[in-house]
C-alpha cells in the first residue's frame, strides 16, 4: 500500500498528498457526524457510496461546463482532486423548508419555498459554522465581491442542474451545501466546486413518500442509513461493482 503524506482530516474526509504537484487524494470516512460533531457515529459503506455518487455528480456537472477540483476516482474510497486554496464559507441552497431553517423561521418543515434560497456559513467549526452575510463576507476578506457573483452564479447554475437530474429518478433535492475553492494557473485564478455532492450533505427526499433518504437518517435516529445512501446510488445507476465493502486507507508517513 502506497504511503502516504497526511495533510488534514476532517469529519468525514482525509487529505493526503498527491502523486503529481497541485494535487491531492481525498479519502472518504465511514465516519458521520451532527449537529456540529455532537453526534458521533458510523455509517457502514458510506465512504465507498459518497466517493460514487460525488464522482458522478461532479462529472455531469463538468460536462455542463461548471468547473471543479475532481480529476478522477482512483478506487472505492479515493479520488484524486486538485489542490485549491478554500474559500471559508459553505454554502447552501434552500429549495425546500428543512432543518435549521423552518427552526428559525417557523416555516413547516415540507414547504416548498416560493424560490431557491442562497445562505452563507463561515466555515469555522469552533465557532459553530456561523450564518453571516455578504456584508461579513467582503468585509473580513474571505471573498470578494467578484468572487460572490461568480459563487452565487455556479451555485444556482448547480441547483438547477441537479435538481433536474435527481427529479429524473424520482429524487427531490430539498437542500444542500457546496463549498467553492481558488484554483490558480497559468497566472490566472478561477472560483471553482470543491469538498463533495453526496448524501452528507445534501437533504434528498422521495418526490412521492417524502421519505428521507441522506444524513437526516443517522440525526434523527430514523434507521436504516446504509439503505438510503444505497437507494440513491442504486436510482443514479452507480452502486459500487463489487458492492459496498471496506477499504483500509492508505498508510500514513509520520
Amino acid at each position: 500500500m502506497a504511503r502516504r503524506r497526511q495533510l488534514y482530516e476532517g469529519k468525514a474526509k482525509i487529505l493526503f498528498e498527491g502523486p503529481e504537484p497541485g494535487t491531492l487524494v481525498q479519502y472518504f470516512k465511514d465516519d458521520a457526524t451532527a449537529f456540529n460533531s455532537q453526534k458521533k457515529g458510523t455509517i457502514t459503506g458510506k465512504g465507498v457510496l459518497n466517493n460514487r455518487i460525488s464522482e458522478y455528480l461532479m462529472m455531469r456537472l463538468m460536462d455542463i461546463g461548471v468547473p471543479t477540483h475532481f480529476i478522477r476516482r482512483l478506487n472505492m474510497r479515493e479520488q484524486l482532486i486538485r489542490e485549491v486554496e478554500i474559500i471559508p464559507l459553505e454554502v447552501v441552497v434552500r429549495n425546500v423548508a428543512a432543518g435549521s431553517l423552518s427552526t428559525r423561521l417557523g416555516i413547516q418543515e415540507g414547504t416548498r419555498l416560493p424560490r431557491s434560497i442562497i445562505e452563507y456559513y463561515y466555515k469555522n467549526a469552533a465557532l459553530n459554522h456561523p450564518l453571516v452575510c455578504e456584508e461579513h463576507i467582503t468585509a473580513f476578506g474571505w471573498a470578494s465581491t467578484q468572487d460572490l457573483d461568480d459563487i452565487v452564479a455556479l451555485t444556482l447554475r448547480i441547483n438547477d442542474f441537479l435538481s433536474g437530474l435527481l427529479l429524473g429518478v424520482g429524487i427531490t433535492l430539498v437542500d444542500f451545501k457546496v463549498e467553492f475553492g481558488r484554483l490558480y494557473e497559468n497566472d490566472e485564478m478561477r472560483i471553482v466546486l470543491a469538498d463533495e455532492i453526496s448524501p452528507d450533505n445534501c437533504r434528498l427526499w422521495d418526490s412521492k413518500t417524502g421519505e428521507k433518504m441522506d444524513k437526516d437518517r443517522f440525526r434523527r435516529d430514523l434507521g436504516k442509513v446504509e439503505e438510503g445512501y444505497q437507494e440513491v446510488a442504486r436510482r443514479l445507476g452507480i452502486l459500487p461493482e463489487a458492492g459496498v465493502r471496506d477499504l483500509k486507507g492508505p498508510e500514513m508517513m509520520q
